[in-house]
């Protein structure tokens, strides 16, 4: 009986050994794992700056909240010239961007930059940047502005957006490289698109600085004036440069960032809805509601 016993204690000791450590394997993995609504809540904000673009304002508020509704994180969104833009996401100020227009708009800005951000490629294909006209004007190329008859129809002027934006540089390129005495007049994308939009009512011909995608193509019948000297470049992509610690600091806001990529009409809806009065966020529910298809595959 002495023995049995003796078996007994040790068999039910071995077995609160075995017990207590499979308690303690359990929890070791289950910490390793991380409870992935847990893994949300790692980074409190993401700090995105962008430019008062129609596209930008489109493209930044469809990320902004899907990093609110499906990663659960909070979002600082800054406007700001082209310019101050690049230089936060340099400095830190500023985690992205979805707004960096390459290889010619921003140029200046990435080669002065490139080396302190990170480039996740283009987030959209197909974009260009150039001079536009309504399509009624008779004239198919810049260099069509030497004819004294259409300076006076144009008032030698072509009316532009902010001066720190890449297409007033490159508009500047284009007033030297075709020796035209026109003024390039600076404001917002806001008054250059009044400005189109007074044109068109009265039938009067106007230069624009314009870039695609851009809902005022949808909305008026338009054209870009020919540039034989590549002075605006070619076809450009928008692309989403990033901090150098966001992979490490906040990997499902890296993750999102780096597999956002759309096309021009699926920008244009959202662009559209804003353009109707719509608040940038509803604009942009409503367009992640009506293509969960695409947002799935952007998802981390």
């Amino acid at each position: 009986m002495k023995t049995v016993n003796w078996i007994s204690e040790k068999l039910a000791g071995l077995l609160v050994v075995f017990l207590g450590l499979a308690t303690v394997l359990s929890f070791s993995s289950c910490d390793a794992c991380g409870d992935p609504e847990d893994a949300k809540d790692e980074v409190k904000e993401v700090k995105l700056g962008y430019v008062l673009w129609d596209c930008a304002n489109a493209s930044t508020h469809v990320v902004a909240a899907l990093l609110e509704d499906e990663l659960g994180q909070e979002v600082d969104l800054t406007s700001v010239d082209a310019g101050p833009m690049w230089t936060g996401i340099a400095r830190g100020d500023f985690d992205a961007m979805v707004t960096a227009w390459l290889p010619a708009t921003h140029e200046r800005y990435y080669e002065q930059f490139g080396d302190d951000v990170v480039n996740l490629g283009a987030n959209l294909d197909g974009a260009r940047i150039g001079w536009v006209v309504p399509a009624y004007v008779d004239a198919e190329s810049i260099e069509d502005l030497h004819d004294e008859e259409l300076a006076q129809k144009f008032d030698s002027k072509v009316t532009g957006i902010d001066p720190g934006a890449g297409i007033m540089s490159s508009s500047e390129n284009a007033l030297e490289a075709y020796d035209l005495d026109y003024n390039l007049l600076s404001g917002s994308d806001a008054a250059m698109t009044a400005a189109l939009d007074r044109a068109i009512e009265r039938e009067e011909w106007i230069i624009v600085t314009g870039w695609t995608p851009h809902w005022k193509f949808a909305k008026y019948d338009l054209k870009y004036l020919n540039d034989p000297k590549g002075a605006f470049g070619h076809q450009e992509h928008i692309a989403t440069i990033v901090t150098p610690e966001l992979e490490m600091e906040n990997p499902h806001a890296f993750h999102l960032l780096d597999n956002f990529y759309w096309a021009p009409e699926e920008i244009n809806e959202v662009m559209g809805y804003i353009e109707d009065g719509m608040d940038p966020f509803d604009a942009a529910r409503k367009w992640i509601a009506d293509n969960p298809e695409i947002v799935q595959q952007w998802l981390p």
